[in-house]
């Protein structure tokens, strides 16, 4: 067989396992359970909110369990060990079938689910989460959800730290699927911080190879390659640098007159606007001049062509 194939025939065998218990132990809440196949054969650890129902009067119970699983499921030797559940607010899989049971016996879906999640928040979950699918009050179905606290969808700490449980409440017009989410107090998420006061940084950051920061900062790297610099002999590139900036310096000396400070403290601001006036108003003249010409030499036209039209 396929290791694939193989896979799907263990998943399939744990869920009909984990349905059988549910049936058998459902009233003495059933909180899940742990299957590992060993060269010794099957064990199976129970989490059960009452052990004692689940042995039975000296061990009767136990042991008509332990015969079923040889028969229906072909198990080599199973080994099967109850555990009481410390906390049954906190265990997912019993929180989902009170919750079922509850509202079979007539409880209002919105009282049940918050009196739910209140009391597993009381016990120091870290987050809850509470979805009622179905007809909850009329012929159409619908979700309703219920939260408190922080949860986590998806991601590894979804699968690994979050605890889900679904119960199933049959109804008179149709089924109500209960699906419970709880993260226990004691989960470490992978996104929590903390914040100290009052304490040194120094104290938390380690150094590295003995060496603080200053010292790296400061120091040069042990491996790094360092060229020598002639400077007796200097590069071709800065030989010819210099001597662009010699030939700017020439060009600027024998072609540009720069003036002097003494030369610009000589001149008269004065001087210098009247001439501009001067010769603003020479250029204003001639331009009149031009258009007055212009404008007789249209006017003699017009005479004649009136002239000639007579």
């Amino acid at each position: 067989m396929a290791d694939e194939q193989q896979f799907i025939e263990d998943g399939l065998q744990r869920t009909q396992i984990d349905e059988f218990f549910a049936d058998e132990l459902g009233r003495a809440g059933y909180g899940g359970m742990d299957v590992a196949k060993t060269p010794m054969g099957t064990q199976i650890v129970l989490k059960a909110e009452k052990p004692g129902m689940v042995i039975g009067k000296g061990g009767k119970n136990i042991r008509k369990i332990t015969t079923e699983l040889e028969e229906r499921f072909d198990l080599d030797d199973p080994q099967v060990d109850v555990q009481e559940v410390e906390e049954p607010d906190l265990n997912a899989r019993i929180v989902a079938d009170r919750l079922g049971n509850a509202l079979e016996r007539g409880w209002y879906f919105r009282k049940a689910g918050h009196t739910t999640i209140d009391r597993i928040m009381e016990s120091g979950a870290l987050g809850a989460e509470i979805v009622l699918s179905g007809k909850v009050t009329g012929a159409r179905s619908r979700v309703e959800k219920f939260n408190r606290g922080y949860i986590k969808h998806n991601g590894e700490p979804a699968e690994e730290i979050v605890d889900s449980g679904v119960g199933v409440a049959v109804m008179k017009l149709g089924t109500i699927g209960v699906q419970v989410r709880i993260i226990p107090p004691d989960a470490e998420l992978p996104d929590d911080f903390e914040i100290y006061d009052d304490v040194e940084v120094e104290d938390y950051v380690a150094d590295a190879e003995g060496e603080s920061v200053e010292e790296l900062l400061e120091g040069e790297p042990e491996d790094a390659e360092t060229t020598e610099v002639d400077h007796d002999q200097p590069d071709e590139g800065v030989e010819a640098d210099e001597a662009a900036d010699a030939v700017d310096e020439e060009v600027i000396e024998d072609d540009v007159d720069v003036p002097t400070d003494e030369d610009v403290e000589d001149v008269d601001v004065d001087e210098l606007d009247d001439a501009v006036e001067e010769e603003l108003d020479e250029d204003v003249e001639a331009e009149a001049e031009e258009l007055m010409d212009e404008m007789d030499d249209a006017d003699e036209a017009s005479d004649d062509t009136e002239e000639a039209d007579e």
